[in-house]
């Protein structure tokens, strides 16, 4: 052994086949975990596919509308790794569909490529693409609104007319397309609705058919406003009076514009309420026919009302004296096994003088005013009874006596 180690002739073929069983490993094909074959050396070869790759196209964009090119599209490359590697994470290669040269209609064209290495071999998929090229057109559209859950709004609430703006909205595609639209509708959700809703809607442009359009919608969301009336009732009004007129006055009249009133609210709520209470005037402030702005008082449980505020016209003149004589008292609350016979006045009459504007005056005759006594509670016997009068209104009664005597015994 020493001896051939001593020999150079050995030592060099010994030599020459350390360096081809190096070479040979070094050169061994290996299966790569994605199951590729790595060849470690310097011309070494990957596959890769990278996904989601956008598609570029190329055309007059102002004035011709393109259909048929997908968005995305995957992209193998294969070829040496120190060129591929790079490729794949930069992804800064670019897939194209150049139609500048297209006329109007159908075609079949080729996606490209650009930006990658001509050492790496490029597959797209699809390779191969139909496109449709075809005339851009615009045109204004009016925007109905779609209620969703209609019948299921707050019970005895309503809505009226729906507010969109824009009322209009600008659809632009291709003239195919663009002929084909039959309607343009936004959608609102009305459940649970309780009061006015306000809610921005997407735009959605349909065929007859009511199949959707691929085309674009300027602006494409709507601004929606749904008025939602809450349940309502007419009612009617109470004016109070407090304090007296100067002497010598008189009302003609009180009256009221409007002589109702809109309340709005929950249904069982307004719907206990008959009138509105709590409106008064100071007769004290009235020396002449006068005016007043009155604001009408929100009941409980109302949550509105309709006008909130009211007119009250109050005319007044010069108070005048008309006198009416032997009115017959009525006799209430006697019950039959009794008779009631009257001391004082013992013809039942009295004489009663009424105080007003002689236009009321003028017009009152003794069938309109009524007297009478309320026997009620009263026993068998003798009692004095209080005489009360009814009859037009804004008059002063005054009776010849305030009270009557008289006896009530039993039928025979």
């Amino acid at each position: 052994m020493d001896k051939l180690m001593n020999n150079h002739w050995f030592i060099k073929v010994f030599s020459l086949l350390m360096a081809l069983m190096l070479y040979m490993s070094v050169n061994i094909e290996k299966e790569t975990k994605s199951g590729s074959l790595t060849r470690n050396s310097v011309g070494t070869t990957s596959e890769e596919t990278v996904t989601d790759i956008p598609v570029v196209v190329y055309y007059d964009k102002e004035n011709l509308v393109v259909s048929g090119i997908p968005k995305f599209v995957n992209v193998t490359l294969e070829g040496p790794a120190s060129i591929l590697k790079p490729t794949k994470l930069q992804r800064d290669f670019e897939i194209y569909a150049d139609l500048t040269d297209l006329e109007l209609g159908r075609h079949t064209i080729p996606l490209k490529y650009r930006n990658i290495s001509d050492k790496l071999k490029v597959t797209i998929e699809p390779a191969v693409v139909n496109v449709v090229i075809d005339e851009k057109v615009s045109k204004d559209f009016p925007v109905e609104v779609d209620f969703i859950h209609k019948n299921k709004i707050a019970a005895g609430y309503s809505i009226e007319q729906p507010i969109v703006k824009p009322n209009l909205v600008t659809v632009t595609g291709a003239k195919e397309l663009v002929e084909r639209v039959a309607l343009i509708k936004a959608r609102v959700n009305l459940e649970g609705a309780k009061e006015t809703v306000e809610q921005e809607s997407r735009v959605i442009v349909y065929d007859k058919d009511g199949k959707e359009l691929d085309v674009e919608v300027e602006p494409s969301v709507v601004d929606i406003t749904v008025p939602v009336k809450s349940p309502s009732k007419s009612v009617p009004f109470k004016i109070n009076r407090t304090g007296k007129l100067k002497e010598g006055l008189s009302i003609v009249k009180i009256e009221a514009v409007p002589n109702e009133v809109t309340i709005f609210g929950p249904k069982d709520k307004i719907e206990q309420i008959e009138f509105i209470d709590g409106i008064t005037i100071n007769l004290d402030e009235i020396t002449k026919d006068t005016t007043l702005e009155v604001k009408v008082p929100l009941p409980e449980g109302v949550k509105a009302i309709d006008p909130e505020k009211i007119n009250i016209h109050i005319d007044v003149q010069e108070e005048q004296t008309k006198t009416f004589s032997q009115v017959p008292i009525d006799i209430l609350g006697l019950g039959d096994p009794y008779l009631l016979q009257f001391l004082n006045p013992e013809t039942g009459k009295l004489d009663i003088a009424a105080y007003g504007a002689s236009s009321i005056l003028n017009s009152i005759n003794p069938d309109d005013i009524d007297l009478y006594i309320n026997v009620n509670e009263l026993g068998i016997g003798e009692h004095e009874v209080a005489v009360e009068v009814n009859g037009p209104q804004n008059i002063t009664w005054r009776l010849s006596q305030d009270k009557v005597k008289v006896k009530i015994t039993e039928k025979e």
